[in-house]
């Protein structure tokens, strides 16, 4: 007799890679977070391209910009804004074809198609990106990143870029949960993996430096990038961390969507 299998309730499909759908972030109820705009930070600084933000994270950083992605009402881990967001205004799901239609709409002008995919952690959806991606031939794919998280084997050769951003002791999280070493290991053996730290204190800098030694990260693939949601605390801070950027052999790199448009949805 064949085997008969139940079929994939709502739930299911929605988190485990059943169906045609993502889980996006919001602009505003109901609109996904899927605009144009120059890359604000990292390898990629000032190109212009299309960005993808997905929802949901499995860390949860106390500084965190885009908490609408995770922090929502129920979820009881900390962050400084002490804002728990509705699930239903903030998270929307869409087809990967009807995303990737909305992708090409936003890029179609674009002389070099760079899609960048953020969150949230991105990797967590990775079956749907490749399913997303078969709609994008042609297009440069980047993904940040915050580390934890193996691209699938079949979402790996169609990556181009890995932006990673692995989290340090004053986000608030595990150092377990973090900062898995296999993982740190595997992206600094990775040529195609470039490394953000995101800076609150010189503190932060010497963890950076003993994570790049434990981990043989390559100084040149290394940017520090100050914590801050407004110019002024980016530009404070950049004055001491581009000193120890000199010292250390590091890159700076600045916010520049911050400076354009404030710490806004969608840019």
């Amino acid at each position: 007799m064949p085997i008969i299998r139940p079929k994939p309730n709502a739930w299911q499909r929605r988190w485990h890679g059943w169906g045609d759908m993502l889980a996006l972030a919001t602009i505003t109820p109901g609109k996904p977070e899927i605009f144009a705009a120059l890359q604000g930070e990292g390898a990629s600084i000032g190109r212009p391209c299309v960005f993808l933000r997905l929802s949901r994270c499995n860390l949860a950083c106390q500084w965190c910009d885009t908490a609408y992605t995770w922090h929502f009402e129920g979820d009881n881990r900390p962050h400084k804004d002490g804002i728990a967001f509705s699930r239903t205004d903030n998270q929307v799901t869409w087809s990967e074809e009807e995303t990737a239609n909305r992708i090409k709409e936003l890029g179609g002008h674009l002389p070099f198609p760079r899609l960048v995919i953020t969150g949230g952690e991105p990797l967590l959806q990775g079956p749907a990106l490749v399913k997303l991606l078969a709609h994008l031939p042609g297009w440069r794919i980047e993904i940040e990143s915050n580390g934890t998280v193996a691209p699938t084997a079949k979402l790996d050769p169609l990556i181009a870029q890995f932006n990673i951003s692995p989290k340090l002791a004053h986000s608030g999280n595990p150092a377990d949960l973090a900062l898995p070493p296999a993982r740190l290991d595997a992206w600094a053996a990775e040529p195609r993996a470039w490394f953000k730290f995101v800076v609150a204190t010189p503190d932060d800098v010497e963890q950076v430096r003993a994570l790049a030694a434990v981990h043989a990260i390559p100084a040149e693939r290394i940017f520090l990038m100050a914590e801050g949601r407004d110019s002024a605390t980016l530009r404070s801070r950049q004055i001491w961390l581009a000193d120890l950027c000199m010292q250390h052999g590091y890159s700076l790199t600045d916010r520049l969507h911050i400076h354009l448009s404030g710490d806004t949805r969608g840019t």
